[in-house]
C-alpha cells in the first residue's frame, strides 16, 4: 500500500474545507482508495481524511510550482 498522506501532511498547513472538498471529490472521480485519522492539537480535533501520495501529486501537479 502507498504512503497515506493528510493534506496537512502533504501541504504542511492546514488546507481549509474548500480545498478539501474538492481534494475528496477528485479522489472519488479517480475511485482511490483513502482512509481516515482522528487527530486532536490546539486548532482542531476530529477526522482528517487521508489519500495517497500518488493522488496528491496528480491533483497538486502544476499548483505547486
Amino acid at each position: 500500500m502507498e504512503e497515506m498522506l493528510s493534506l496537512f501532511d502533504y501541504l504542511g498547513h492546514a488546507a481549509g474545507t474548500e480545498l478539501g472538498r474538492r481534494v475528496a471529490m477528485f479522489a472519488k472521480k479517480k475511485k482511490s482508495p483513502h482512509s481516515i485519522r482522528f487527530v486532536t492539537n490546539v486548532k482542531y480535533t476530529g477526522e482528517v481524511m487521508l489519500y495517497e501520495k500518488a493522488l496528491l501529486d496528480n491533483y497538486f501537479k502544476g499548483i505547486k510550482a
